[in-house]
């Protein structure tokens, strides 16, 4: 069956605190993770098809990821085990309003194990949007698998979006980083940016301009979504840009997900609608649809396996407009 979104990327374990021990040790929850399915389990629970490409270990934590994907309806036609190399782990350290800095096990992880030959190419030219992110390009075999899917989405006609979730630590150099990005760039029709991403990326500190940059830089982006935090969402398109404030949460834990939930809930506009230009009221449903998504997800532990309904989506921001 043909699938409405494939996202091809990292699946992983989040390790995130959750209370402390009677002898004064932090207590880890081990969360599915992984920004791809994030976009996806969103996806999956606003109705729409979805399925993910992507490699895990063939131990405990890959059994977890493989039944987590299940439950909550991710197809798992394209997910490899690894025999010799574990499941990646994160472990995410949270800072009081919700920052969080990442600490990887990924040297290797099985995430970047996958390799071309092992690329369902069915479920990328059947499917109406094809989603990826940066990870998937820090090194070999990955990499070239990453290229491999990109090709044949573009073959296919495919809708590509490219939200390039940038984490330091993981690639060799800002350099290596950069590049890669850029590629991902020439390759996509939509692209999620975040505020820090685009000043680095640009060197514009004002986004507007960072924008301008990537717009000639990249002829080819149809839609650039940046987001901004406790800014809200701007959307551009053609000289067009709209920005909308965020539904700040006072019982937020953590923003884990938040971008991810965010993405998705862009992706799902653009399945029900299209992807064409769009006027500044469309420009304004799709971000507030996506704004108050993606502030629920600040509000729970974890992401993949706790998104919210459209019920619960168009309940807060009618609530709020109130």
């Amino acid at each position: 069956m043909n699938k409405d979104v494939v996202a091809l990327g990292e699946l992983l374990i989040d390790f995130t605190e959750n209370g402390t021990s009677s002898q004064g040790n932090p207590i880890m929850e081990a969360n599915p993770g992984g920004a791809p399915c994030n976009v996806l389990a969103m996806l999956t629970r606003l109705g729409h098809s979805t399925a993910f490409i992507g490699k895990v270990g063939n131990d405990m934590f890959g059994s977890q990821l493989e039944d987590s994907l299940k439950e909550v309806g991710i197809g798992t036609e394209g997910l490899v085990k690894d025999e010799k190399i574990h499941t990646t782990l994160a472990f995410v350290h949270t800072f009081p309003g919700g920052d969080r800095d990442f600490s990887f096990y990924r040297n290797p992880g099985a995430d970047m194990m996958l390799s071309e030959d092992e690329i369902n190419e069915e479920l990328i030219s059947g499917c109406r949007i094809f989603h990826f992110g940066s990870l998937s390009m820090t090194s070999e075999p990955v990499k070239s698998a990453t290229i491999k899917a990109l090709k044949l989405a573009k073959e296919a006609g495919v809708i590509i979006s490219f939200d390039p979730n940038l984490r330091e630590p993981l690639w060799e150099s800002l350099d290596d980083a950069k590049r890669e990005i850029t590629y991902g760039m020439t390759m996509c029709d939509i692209l999620k940016i975040s505020d820090n991403e685009i000043i680095w990326f640009t060197g514009e500190e004002d986004f507007d301009a960072g924008v301008g940059k990537l717009m000639e830089q990249f002829p080819n982006i149809k839609m650039i979504l940046l987001s901004m935090g406790r800014d809200g969402s701007r959307c551009y398109q053609k000289g067009r840009k709209v920005t909308v404030m965020p539904f700040i949460q006072e019982n937020t834990i953590e923003t884990t997900g938040a971008g991810d939930t965010f993405c998705a809930g862009v992706l799902h506009y653009v399945l029900d609608n299209g992807l064409k230009d769009y006027t500044k009221e469309e420009m304004k449903d799709m971000l507030t649809f996506a704004n108050a998504a993606a502030s629920i997800i600040t509000t729970r532990k974890g992401a993949l396996r706790v998104m919210p309904g459209r019920e619960e989506v168009e309940e807060l921001i009618s609530s709020r407009a109130d």
